[in-house]
């Protein structure tokens, strides 16, 4: 099968052939349709890949603190090679993936094969993902629709956090791909909307949607307009999904909040808060976490231990579910939201785009039908083992490691290959 996949070291971004995951306990194979790039996620790990080791430590001071920690304790030559082994390690893009269900592990007792399923998958032919993150589609939903489910879900846990109200007013400040979700939740929970962004072309989609705008480029003084359509008493709350290093977003919604206000960060800004402007309104601020609770919990994500509905009544898998319902009773709309679509064959063209001044929103990758599938172990296999065993000497051996995880990639595996070892395979 086929899988997009990147080198942390130089950025750069390949599809290639990789052996089909097998199935496993509590788990869900899929085989793709669509994907949908998250232009901010991997536009980022874009930039991050093809900087310099000096900006990818800008980019990452803790893990710069990390390495410096471990060179007193471990040494810098080791801990340079430990370094490059882990920017060498390809890592898989993606996280909003469409497709039929292929196959399904023991402990999976809601989804069937041949069933139509989103999941947070990858950019892959086929995905292995585990059943908490991995929720069927009913027929009104299309393949299409369902591709934005995952961040219509970061979208909505960032309104869950924030408890708006019927008849309140908020303020939706950066107007991509979750932006615009977001605005659409607000307003199909009763409230007033307000979107902002610096884009003329995607205050245009957001108007697309009933949504008023405001440009701060073609506004005259952005805080004065938005208290006087709140009779000056300010927002009830601001959700806050630009990107930038900039503090201004947060600044800003302070400043158009009312009296104990609050703030939901779901972008990635500047944090130097105005405390002054925080301490008066007593503004409450937080960060949303993703799609939900059980984000980044292997217990929840890995094993499949679900939450107590009683007490967790809002789960990633449920929130998920939640944005589906939405899809179906017509509530959210993408119409506006899909600026471009690719073959997966074509994936470099899309990458191309995140890089562009080329305007876009969401992008959009179409899988070939016909897939085979067929099951494997080893991920990876000496072509030649069969040539290397007729011609091997006495003195070169060739053997099978099994398990590959940090200890023998870094420290196992390069001694067999200083000992000039030959590998007929190594599985996981």
């Amino acid at each position: 099968m086929k899988q997009i996949i990147q080198n942390l070291k130089n950025g750069l971004i390949e599809l290639e052939e990789v052996p089909t995951p097998n199935i496993k306990s509590g788990h869900v194979l899929i085989q793709s349709k669509f994907s949908l790039i998250s232009s901010g996620t991997e536009r980022m790990l874009l930039n991050f890949g093809k900087s310099s080791y000096l900006g990818k430590a800008r980019q990452k001071p803790e893990r710069l603190k990390e390495v410096i920690n471990k060179a007193k304790t471990e040494g810098l030559i080791n801990t340079w090679e430990k370094v490059q082994n882990k920017l060498s390690e390809p890592i898989s893009l993606g996280y909003s993936n469409v497709g039929i269900v292929i196959a399904v592990g023991e402990d999976v007792n809601d989804i069937k094969v041949g069933q139509r399923v989103v999941s947070n998958g990858g950019h892959s032919e086929i995905v292995l993902v585990p059943k908490n993150l991995c929720v069927t589609l009913p027929e009104n939903v299309s393949d299409i629709e369902a591709s934005f489910t995952i961040l219509g879900s970061i979208g909505l846990q960032s309104v869950r956090l924030a408890k708006p109200t019927l008849g309140e007013t908020f303020v939706v400040s950066g107007l991509g791909v979750i932006g615009l979700l977001t605005a659409q939740i607000l307003k199909a929970q009763g409230c007033d909307v307000i979107g902002i962004d610096i884009d003329k072309k995607k205050c245009e989609s957001a108007k697309g949607l009933g949504i008023f705008t405001l440009n701060p480029n073609e506004c005259e003084n952005l805080q004065s307009t938005i208290l006087e359509k709140t009779n000056m008493n300010g927002v009830d709350g601001v959700i806050v999904a630009a990107s930038t290093s900039s503090n201004e977003p947060i600044d800003l919604a302070a400043k158009i909040s009312r009296q104990r206000g609050r703030i939901i960060l779901v972008g990635v800004t500047g944090l130097e808060l105005n405390r002054d402007v925080f301490y008066k309104k007593e503004i409450s601020f937080q960060v949303s976490c993703s799609y939900g609770p059980g984000r980044y919990d292997p217990k929840y994500e890995i094993e499949g231990i679900d939450y107590p509905f009683g007490l967790v009544r809002w789960t990633e898998r449920r929130n998920m579910e939640a944005i589906i319902n939405l899809f179906s009773k017509k509530l959210l709309s993408i119409d506006k939201l899909i600026t471009h679509k690719f073959d997966l064959n074509q994936f470099k063209d899309a990458y191309d785009l995140l890089e562009s001044e080329e305007y876009f929103l969401g992008i959009l990758l179409k899988y070939p039908k016909n897939i085979s599938y067929k099951k494997t172990l080893s991920f990876y296999e000496n072509k030649k083992n069969e040539e290397l065993i007729l011609k091997r000497s006495k003195n070169e051996p060739i053997i099978n490691f099994i398990g590959c995880g940090n200890y023998a990639r870094n420290v196992l595996i390069p001694i067999f290959f200083r000992e000039k070892v030959q590998f007929n395979s190594v599985y996981a």
